[in-house]
C-alpha cells in the first residue's frame, strides 16, 4: 500500500448526502441503480450510477444519507452521466454495502 500525505486525502472531498430519487438502470452493462443525491445548498444535487442492485431496490433507498466523492471528474455510463462516486465495501460476497453515518447529522457536511 502507497502512503499518502495528509494534503493527498484533503484533495478528496467526500461529503454527506441525502438520495432524494433512485431508478433502475436497466441499460447498464451490469446491474445498477441511478441516484440522485442532495448535498444541501453550496454543491447542490448530483446524479451516480451504483452497482449495488444486490442489497438495495430503488425504492428504499430514497431518503437514506449516504458518503460520496463529489469532486470526481463527471463519468458517462451509457446514456447516464454519473457526477460522484457514492462511497461503499464488500460484504463477504464482494456485494456493496453503503456507507452512512451513524447519527444524524446535516447534508453536505464533508468527511475529516
Amino acid at each position: 500500500m502507497n502512503e499518502i500525505t495528509f494534503d493527498d486525502f484533503q484533495k478528496v472531498d467526500i461529503r454527506v448526502g441525502k438520495i432524494v430519487r433512485a431508478e433502475p438502470f436497466p441499460e447498464a452493462r451490469k446491474p445498477a441503480i441511478k441516484l440522485w443525491v442532495d448535498f444541501g445548498e453550496q454543491i447542490g444535487q448530483k446524479k451516480s450510477s451504483a452497482q449495488i442492485t444486490k442489497h438495495y431496490a430503488p425504492e428504499s433507498l430514497v431518503d437514506r444519507k449516504v458518503l460520496a466523492v463529489v469532486n470526481f471528474p463527471p463519468r458517462q455510463i451509457g446514456k447516464f452521466m454519473s457526477e460522484i462516486l457514492v462511497l461503499g465495501v464488500p460484504d463477504d460476497d464482494g456485494e456493496v454495502v453503503l456507507i452512512k453515518p451513524d447519527l444524524d447529522v446535516p447534508i453536505g457536511g464533508r468527511l475529516y
